[in-house]
């Protein structure tokens, strides 16, 4: 059978560009055997861009790459509330949603998105130090400063940088399946995943040392996953009563203990049923969910399709 055809994909550089924001999704969605990408680089024209932090960037392409992407990647730029990106970069963003690319904004990049109208009336999200000014330049933006990234389908925004490496993991679940997402989150030695939902940073009246505990929890509980976890179960882990458990919790990750616990068993069953032949039924007893009605029931509620459906879409090909 042959290859898929690669996901075409833009990063496009504007004046001031913020050097790690460029630098994730060129180096997530590089082409490798592993990975049915092809990324260009490119900028308002074609030629040396000035960028941020003391770096500069020669890219070979313009905005006709624009034309060619299947996604856009905006990386954040210097000073975005101070002005709009060129008309023409706006238009040419415009045009590419218009045909079916998805944009994806990382940090300020939202800016550009926002310029575009393509953000109205939608959720997203930007680095916090820039939530308030991109809801009073764009206001009919629905902005929301706690979340690491926000996906509206066709328009997706993330937060600062370590953010866009959420997001392009996140798409990356979606184009290929949970397992080539966390092949590519070991190879940047990365998270697998952070839910959308989580908050930028944690508020400073959570003592740090509690986070360390709370995160030590978590991986404790992804090693069990098919055991019984319980709320008391994991608060005794982290040394703290339940209520406090549950509500640390939910300010570090945006889900109740018992809601990361479902969503983890549901990715574990989703790389069970893109790599191994397992049925339905032995990979709702290997996650803790008992039966593969349960699973069922969950997956549906979570991902919107079943078990089966999945399967068929992510070893389709392979």
């Amino acid at each position: 059978m042959p290859a898929p055809s690669p996901h075409r994909v833009a990063v496009l550089v504007l004046e001031g560009a913020k050097p790690l924001d460029v630098g994730i999704p060129a180096q997530v969605f590089t082409t490798r055997a592993s990975m049915p990408y092809e990324v260009r680089v490119c900028g308002a024209e074609s030629g040396l861009v000035t960028g941020g932090d003391g770096l500069s960037y020669s890219v070979a392409h313009g905005l006709r790459t624009l034309e060619w992407a299947d996604i856009v990647f905006v990386p954040g730029y210097r000073i975005p509330d101070r002005e709009d990106p060129p008309q023409a970069v706006v238009d040419t963003l415009i045009r590419a949603h218009d045909r079916g690319a998805r944009l994806a904004a990382i940090s300020t990049g939202a800016f550009a998105l926002a310029a575009t109208g393509l953000l109205d009336g939608k959720r997203a999200t930007t680095h916090w130090h820039y939530t308030r000014a991109l809801a009073a330049r764009h206001p009919l933006v629905r902005v929301d400063e706690n979340v690491l990234f926000v996906d509206e389908g066709s328009v997706l925004t993330s937060a600062g940088a370590a953010s866009g490496i959420d997001l392009c993991l996140h798409i990356l679940r979606g184009d290929l399946g949970v397992a080539a997402s966390n092949h590519a989150a070991r190879r940047l030695v990365a998270a697998p995943y952070r839910s959308g939902g989580q908050a930028q940073y944690v508020p400073r009246s959570v003592p740090e040392p509690l986070g360390e505990r709370f995160a030590a929890t978590r991986e404790w509980a992804l090693h069990r996953l098919g055991e019984p976890l319980t709320l008391d179960t994991l608060a005794r882990q982290a040394g703290v009563s339940p209520r406090t458990f549950s509500r640390r919790f939910v300010e570090e990750t945006g889900y109740t203990p018992m809601q990361w616990v479902m969503r983890a068993r549901i990715d574990v069953a989703r790389e069970l049923l893109e790599r191994s032949e397992r049925s339905v039924e032995q990979i709702a007893a290997d996650i803790g969910l008992g039966t593969g009605a349960n699973l069922r029931l969950h997956f549906q509620r979570i991902l919107g399709t079943t078990p089966s459906e999945y399967r068929r879409t992510f070893t389709r090909g392979a």
